[in-house]
């Protein structure tokens, strides 16, 4: 098939989207009195019965678009970077780098068989032996002390450019016209990240779990599958819930909506756009390409993003003029159009900015990604086209109707959100409500699992490269706290010598990413520093046999994902050039943020 005939292919696979209302998505400021009291009305009838076991959560009151809760600022201050200063990809056929089996077997011999969900009487009486027989204060850590520490959501790592942006752009310029890169462009929505791990991996926000935005998110990513699938949808949340768990992956999403704040301009729609896939395995996280995030989201019928791939002098020199003439006055109908005029191949978005969000547009991120790309990406669209629309269902209350309809309460609104969303995609609400009385995130011990974690020993390669990273951060003193949780989800495995925890790598400021990104070039096995940053801690007591066990495994793995972590992901690119991006915000975003 000629080069024509397959980009003619290309070109007939975009994504025709019905029809919409040019009017934007109703805010809840419409919702009236009555219509509030409906629908509360409507949400006490839900099917999911809240156990026994769940608390009253004590959070300040927030502002949600432009319903008056409190402090307006505050939610403000919680947008996160929707999009990486840096990418490293590779296939998503890729596993994670040793032999999956091996590290499979490695699991179970330290954890033993995965933990049943508990039954209330079980976990009350490990919630009493937790808190009550104060375990973390009498763990002590001596010889026989290991730990076991695997990341369990994450985002990309943030790369900082230190050359100018003209700089950057010239050395795009001449790796594409020598044939080295291709240049990759995506569209930059405007919202915060949110990161999903499966019912029992865990929704994350950019630094922060168990709260209304995770269960924001959790909703739209659930509203998501049902306008995908129609009535197959819960049958399909409960198999990608399980995908995720089997596989350990996490896909991380811009989470558009108008409750948490807006971003330039009040979203017409609530919806997530996926912005990386992510294996996670027991080892270091391994970022999808963009050809195969699009096939992992059509595969699973999840939003995607616009991408532009750029393979020649030409295409690329006419981009950036394109956007010098725009950058003041562009929106994302002119945008669009003018990137669709000189790409080489346009993969436009299965949510249309226009439609979704609006016409101010944030910006757009380019970045070079291997020359490979676009065979790639051709190959991708004609295996993967675009999935079946399944027609219009009655969805229920939306996201900005439950939050009304709950508008005096917090609590009331996770949970009306969470009933919502129904129990094929989250059957428990662990992560958001302990036991009566027990706040998930006020029992935090901070200083003394960091430094127990620091003590012990690794029980095998992932927790040693973790314990490196730690220890490197608090030698330098980098600006970033390590917060620790207790992990109800493992709640019913607790005992005097085997403890879960869950830690959230908090970066406060850029200058701490940075900063260790000089160390890495000192240290070249040192891992990155991610931003969206959230491990599973268990520090355990290990009897001599066990030990031998764990000695052993890590010897004969060690080598291996020593050899896997190097530069496969970075598909044959210098290190420089595989970071190499620039993101090109427009004033007409500027001015209305």
């Amino acid at each position: 098939m000629s080069y024509n005939q397959r980009m003619g292919k290309i070109q007939e696979q975009r994504w025709k989207e019905k029809p919409s209302s040019s009017q934007p998505f109703p805010s809840m400021e419409g919702v009236t009195t009555s219509a509030a009291g409906d629908l509360t009305n409507r949400l006490s009838k839900l099917s999911v019965v809240e156990s026994s076991g769940q608390s009253h959560l004590s959070v300040p009151p927030m502002q949600f678009g432009n319903i008056g809760l409190g402090n307006h600022k505050a939610v403000q201050g919680q947008k996160a970077i929707g999009k990486p200063n840096s990418y490293i990809t590779i296939s998503g056929a890729a596993t994670v780098g040793v032999d999956k089996a091996s590290v499979d077997q490695m699991a179970v011999n330290i954890q033993g068989n995965r933990a049943q969900k508990a039954s209330p009487e079980k976990a009350s009486t490990a919630l009493s032996k937790l808190f009550g027989g104060n375990l973390l204060d009498n763990f002590t850590v001596d010889n026989s002390t290991y730990s076991l520490g695997h990341i369990r959501a994450t985002f990309y790592p943030k790369f900082e450019n230190e050359k100018s942006d003209q700089e950057i752009r010239t050395r795009m310029i001449e790796m594409v016209s020598k044939g080295l890169a291709t240049l990759e462009v995506s569209l930059k929505h405007s919202g915060s990240l949110f990161m999903y791990a499966g019912q029992e991996g865990g929704a994350y926000a950019k630094n922060s779990y168990g709260n209304i935005y995770t269960a924001v998110g959790v909703f739209v990513l659930g509203r998501m599958f049902h306008e995908a699938w129609g009535t197959k949808a819960s049958k399909k949340q409960a198999e990608f819930n399980d995908f995720l768990e089997r596989t350990r992956m996490c896909i991380s999403m811009e989470l558009v909506t108008a409750v948490l704040g807006d971003h330039g301009q009040r979203p017409r729609e609530d919806y997530v756009v996926v912005t990386a896939v992510t294996e996670l395995g027991y080892g270091k996280p391994k970022f999808y390409s963009t050809p195969d995030v699009i096939a992992f989201c059509r595969k699973w019928r999840l939003p995607t993003n616009h991408v532009w791939l750029l393979s020649t002098r030409k295409s690329v020199t006419s981009f950036f003029a394109a956007y010098d003439a725009l950058c003041e006055e562009g929106t994302a109908t002119s945008v669009c159009k003018a990137l669709d005029e000189v790409a080489d191949i346009s993969i436009p978005g299965s949510k249309d900015h226009i439609k979704a969000q609006g016409e101010i547009l944030e910006g757009l991120v380019a970045r070079i990604v291997s020359h490979e790309s676009s065979k790639h990406m051709e190959q991708v669209l004609m295996d993967f086209p675009p999935p079946p629309l399944e027609g219009d269902l009655d969805l229920g209350p939306s996201l900005r109707e439950i939050c009304a309809a709950n508008r005096s309460d917090e609590k009331q609104q996770i949970k009306a959100l969470l009933q919502s969303v129904g129990t094929s995609f989250c059957p428990d609400y662990t992560d958001w409500f302990a036991k009566e009385g027990i706040d998930v995130h006020s029992r935090n011990a901070d200083r003394s699992v960091l430094s127990k974690f620091l003590q012990t020993h690794p029980a095998d390669f992932s927790t040693t490269k973790l314990q490196e990273m730690v220890r490197l951060m608090r030698e330098k003193r980098y600006p970033a706290a390590f917060k620790c949780y207790y992990n109800f989800h493992k709640i019913d495995s607790v005992s005097s010598d085997n403890l879960h925890f869950r830690m959230v790598i908090h970066v406060h400021s850029d200058s701490a990413f940075r900063r260790y990104q000089k160390e890495m070039r000192y240290k070249p096995g040192l891992w990155p520093l991610y931003r969206g940053f959230f491990v599973d801690l268990n520090l355990f007591k290990a009897n001599s046999e066990r030990a031998k066990d764990i000695a052993k495994t890590n010897n004969n793995l060690v080598k291996d994902v020593n050899d896997s972590n190097g530069t496969s992901g970075k598909e044959g690119l210098a290190d420089e050039d595989a970071n190499l991006m620039i993101k090109l915000k427009f004033l007409t975003y500027k001015h209305s943020a």
